[in-house]
């Protein structure tokens, strides 16, 4: 998503406070995709998301709250068909998980 089109954060974001919804809540605010990859877990295909090949300038944000994630320069292609990127928009933006599945480390 770029800058231009980012969302009203649902808080204030000096803070970071964390978003507390309802699952109710949660499938009302995102489409099914969306709720997939941010509330259970999911992934999206590789070379499938809308994001994957995008090229747009601008700051990627947190669809849940609106936070800052990513800068498009930031933007690098890992091959992985899953957009990459070599450093989050600020230290704190994302927290970094040990990924055990399908029988490797992600």
């Amino acid at each position: 998503m770029s800058e231009r089109d980012e969302p009203e954060a649902p808080h204030d974001a000096a803070t970071r406070e964390k978003v507390v919804k309802t699952d109710e809540e949660w499938r009302a605010q995102l489409d099914p995709a969306q709720y997939r990859v941010t509330r259970q877990g999911g992934t999206e295909r590789a070379f499938t998301g809308a994001l994957w090949s995008c090229k747009t300038p601008g700051l990627y944000r947190c669809v849940c709250c609106g936070q800052p994630l990513f800068r498009s320069d930031e933007k690098y292609d890992s091959g992985s068909g899953w957009p990459s990127y070599t450093a989050p928009a600020e230290e704190d933006a994302v927290t970094r998980v040990v990924d055990r599945s399908h029988g490797m480390v992600r």
